[in-house]
């Protein structure tokens, strides 16, 4: 029995509060309120000025962009990345949903807002059982070699918690931030697919929450998503305040 509607608004609330105790408890780690930067859908509003930009294969292919800032979505191979960033960027079909692990198999750039854009938005190719070498060289490289790289967001399926493949990817991206100079990106978790929660789904939530701190210290706060088709989305417009605290744009 999934949970229903009022059990989920209580998960999330509950998410919330832990989750902004535990920035202010680390002194390093930032929490995603529900005020935080206004509206978190001004910089999406025009949904019809998105644009898919380019489609990338190999490493020597990776476009230049202008300058502007960019965010980068990762995640195990069908943990529902393609229905979320529909969902964000306000678009049904922008990017290609299936039901099949492992559609995604190149880094896709879309460009989100009124010509000529305020920010891009990165698809990447789901890691797992579904995953290629090769497609984790092409990360591995946009990672270490995009200057106006601000956010990398790790998706993490509410239904199957921290699987060791996320583990894996937490910990690398992890390592990586605390190898840095300086800041150069931030890492934030999104928990995907909330609605198929049970009963028992703040712990659940909880569980995940903890898993992620324990691995990944400098994740920020991660946010709670769920876009069932036929359903009401939520989370999203955290998503996009999100962005826009990462790339610096005031809505």
């Amino acid at each position: 029995m999934l949970a229903p509607t009022a059990n989920i608004h209580a998960i999330l609330r509950s998410f919330q509060t832990l989750s902004t105790r535990h920035a202010g408890s680390s002194g390093s780690l930032r929490s995603i309120s529900s005020s935080a930067n206004g509206s978190g859908k001004s910089v999406f509003k025009d949904a019809k000025s998105a644009e898919f930009i380019a489609s990338v294969g190999d490493k020597e292919s990776i476009p230049s962009l202008g300058g502007l800032p960019e965010v980068v979505v990762t995640g195990r191979a069908n943990v529902g990345k393609s229905s979320l960033l529909n969902s964000v960027i306000g678009r049904r079909s922008l990017l290609f949903t299936s039901k099949k692990a492992g559609r995604t198999q190149t880094l896709n750039f879309f460009r989100v807002g009124s010509h000529p854009g305020r920010l891009f938005v990165v698809d990447s190719p789901g890691y797992g059982a579904r995953g290629r070498p090769e497609w984790g060289a092409l990360f591995n490289h946009y990672l270490e070699t995009r200057e106006k790289l601000c956010r990398v967001f790790i998706l993490i399926s509410a239904a199957h918690g921290v699987t060791a493949t996320d583990e894996a990817m937490l910990s690398s991206l992890d390592t990586q931030i605390q190898s840095f100079d300086g800041i150069r990106w931030t890492l934030q978790a999104i928990i995907t697919k909330a609605d198929t929660l049970r009963t028992n789904g703040r712990a659940q939530i909880n569980q995940i929450q903890q898993d992620i701190f324990r691995i990944a210290p400098t994740c920020l706060p991660p946010i709670i998503t769920s876009c069932p088709s036929g359903g009401i989305a939520f989370g999203i417009d955290e998503v996009r305040k999100s962005i826009n605290h990462a790339c610096g744009i005031v809505p």
